[in-house]
C-alpha cells in the first residue's frame, strides 16, 4: 500500500507533507506543478495527511473509482497520468 497526492495539489506544491515524512518520499522540484509520493519508498504512515492543505493525499485502498492525477519520477524527471482507481468498500 502507499498513499497518494492527488489533483487538487496541482499549483498548490505546499511542502508541509515532505516536512513531516519520516522516510523522505515524498519528492517535487520548483519547476513541478505537484508533488508525488514514491510508492517504493512509502511505509504507508499517513503522517502526511494532516499537514496538506490541499487535503490531496489518500491511501490508494480507499480511493473511489474516479479519475485521479497520479505523479511519479522517471529517470529524474517528475511526470503525471490520470488513473482510474477501484471503488471504495462501504462500511456496513
Amino acid at each position: 500500500m502507499t498513499y497518494i497526492i492527488t489533483e487538487p495539489c496541482i499549483d498548490v506544491v505546499d511542502t508541509g507533507c515532505i516536512d513531516i515524512c519520516p522516510m523522505d518520499c515524498i519528492h517535487g522540484t520548483d519547476k513541478d506543478k505537484m508533488l508525488y509520493i514514491d510508492p517504493e519508498e512509502c511505509i504507508d504512515c499517513g503522517g502526511c495527511v494532516p499537514p496538506c492543505p490541499a487535503n490531496a493525499i489518500f491511501p490508494d485502498r480507499l480511493l473511489q473509482r474516479q479519475k485521479v492525477m497520479v505523479a511519479w519520477k522517471t529517470n529524474g524527471r517528475a511526470q503525471a497520468r490520470l488513473s482510474v482507481f477501484p471503488t471504495r468498500e462501504s462500511k456496513k
